[in-house]
């Protein structure tokens, strides 16, 4: 596909001495206004009221250009228009869409357009702000098949701010519905898709030839966000372009068996041997006489060995990761349940006693190694800023290619993975094996886009991190993905405190 990029350079009139003394010295720095302004800029003239495009309400400049992203042969776009957008300002993607009725059609995706915008309006009609009256002449094409960019947007960041990516190419990624899709039901009308972040509407014309998609379980929904008003309000929604921008995801996001939910990395004191630990929660009863777990930390502070990146992920041992197994007890479904060290206190010495919480193991870590691989340490989970982590299995033979139930970090410093190793991620709110977007493989943490993490809390002692979601069980997927909470601590702190109206929940 032919690519071209239209570099507009405004010209150097000339530099000269300045002569501060004298008032009315031709002498002065200065340069001609570029006939050409940002999208972004046009948008941001609009303020609630209809705005007449001229040399003076745009600045001295007239013209704007950029890539089309609009394609009405399936009939599902608002009619008459044309979108383009552009990143002339501060590299940020904004777009914008032209009323031309008919003559919209004639124009499509990858499109490289200027358009001459003196004697136009700016204006919202049917809560989509646009530009009218522009004859079809004052458009003009310079090239065709050019590559365009559409931004990977959460429902959460679209709802907080409708007006950023209106008119501009979006992606969200692992949309679902609040149900599991019937055989024969699609897209027609407006339908509420979550990604994890929230709901956004996805609006399919009936008489469009869009009308009979499938509604897949997960999806990709690629497209351009427009709103409408509802009250005083605007409510966003996103219109497929073609049958290629619904991609179903057929990547395996099945039910974790346990889910981690928070953990404290450095209970005050002298030390944080043996007084640190995990908290997770059970999606189903588990009985680990029957059907032993694992779980492994890896602590990625300097002062770990072995260095450089962990070529065999979670197994690689020393100071680096540390496994303890579960193997005996049980947990209910949708019950809260601790690993940890020794001593069974809320954040370190001296501090309350919560052996009454569910514990399935706890070791000594500070005297002992670990199952199979981990040396012992003063410390599973670094208070270096570095990444660490937590991983729970399903099984007690942990290698370098066993893909955990479960899996977060906090933080991202380190040496933590290269094209060909790592420590594996599972698919979860947070990570994906496969890039949902690029479908390229991206099995480890850092590889890819899977460099999300939880942040490092600084001071950090004395802080319990809690994970706060919600995990629908009947469509086996995260509907609220979880948010960090930190969680101050104090020595008469009390176990309800961890366990609380703001922790993780399972969704029937």
């Amino acid at each position: 596909m032919k690519k071209h990029i239209i570099f507009l350079i405004a010209g150097i009139v000339g530099v000269f001495f300045f002569n501060s003394c004298k008032k009315d010295s031709p002498n002065y720095p200065g340069g001609e206004i570029s006939s050409y302004i940002g999208i972004y800029d046009v948008r941001t003239i609009f303020k609630g009221e209809p705005v007449n495009l001229s040399l003076e309400t745009l600045g001295g400049s007239s013209k704007i250009t950029g890539i089309v992203i609009s394609d009405h042969s399936a009939g599902n776009l608002p009619e008459g228009l044309l979108v383009l957008q552009d990143r002339r300002r501060l590299d940020l993607l904004r777009g914008i869409s032209i009323q031309l009725g008919e003559k919209a059609k004639e124009y499509t995706i990858g499109d490289s357009i200027v358009v001459d915008l003196v004697g136009g309006k700016l204006q919202r009609l049917n809560g989509i702000l646009q530009i009218t009256d522009i004859a079809n002449e004052k458009i003009q094409k310079i090239s065709v098949n050019n590559s365009y960019s559409a931004l990977r947007v959460t429902a959460a960041q679209i709802l907080k701010d409708p007006t950023q990516y209106e008119n501009t190419a979006i992606v969200i990624v692992k949309g679902g519905f609040s149900y599991t899709p019937s055989e024969g039901q699609t897209l027609s009308g407006d339908q509420k898709i979550n990604d994890g972040f929230g709901f956004i509407t996805v609006r399919t014309n009936p008489k469009s030839a869009l009308a009979d998609l499938p509604q897949y379980k997960m999806a990709n929904y690629w497209g351009i966000q427009f709103n409408e008003v509802s009250g005083d309000s605007l409510l966003p929604y996103q219109c497929l372009r073609s049958k290629s921008d619904l991609v179903q995801i057929k990547s395996e996001y099945k039910t974790p068996k346990a889910i981690v939910t928070g953990l404290l990395n450095d209970p005050s004191g002298s030390t944080d041997a043996n007084y640190e630990y995990m908290q997770f929660l059970a999606t189903e009863d588990i009985d680990f006489s029957k059907t032993p777990f694992s779980v492994v930390t890896t602590n990625n502070a300097n002062a770990s060995t072995p260095t450089g990146v962990p070529t065999n992920g979670w197994a690689t041992g020393g100071l680096r990761t540390y496994k303890i197994n579960l193997t005996a007890g049980s947990v209910k479904k949708g019950q809260f349940f601790y690993v940890g060290g020794t001593n069974k206190l809320i954040t370190g010495e001296k501090s309350a006693d919560i052996s009454a919480a569910h514990w399935v193991a706890n070791y000594d870590y500070a005297n002992k190694g670990g199952y199979d691989f981990g040396t012992k340490t003063g410390n599973l989970l670094a208070n270096s800023g570095n990444a660490f982590g937590v991983a729970i299995f399903s099984t007690l033979q942990v290698i370098n290619t066993t893909i955990p139930e479960d899996v977060v970090f906090v933080s991202t410093g380190g040496s933590l993975a290269s094209a060909t190793a790592g420590y594996r991620i599972a698919n979860t709110d947070f990570y994906d094996i496969v890039n949902p977007v690029n479908l390229t493989n991206q099995p480890f943490y850092r590889n890819g886009d899977n460099t999300k993490a939880f942040v490092y809390v600084s001071p950090s002692a004395d802080t319990f991190i809690q994970f706060n979601g919600e995990f629908n069980m009947t469509l086996g997927r995260w509907t609220k993905s979880r948010v960090q909470n930190n969680v101050s601590l104090t020595k008469e702190s009390q176990l309800k405190e961890i366990e609380n109206e703001f922790s993780t929940k399972l969704i029937e």
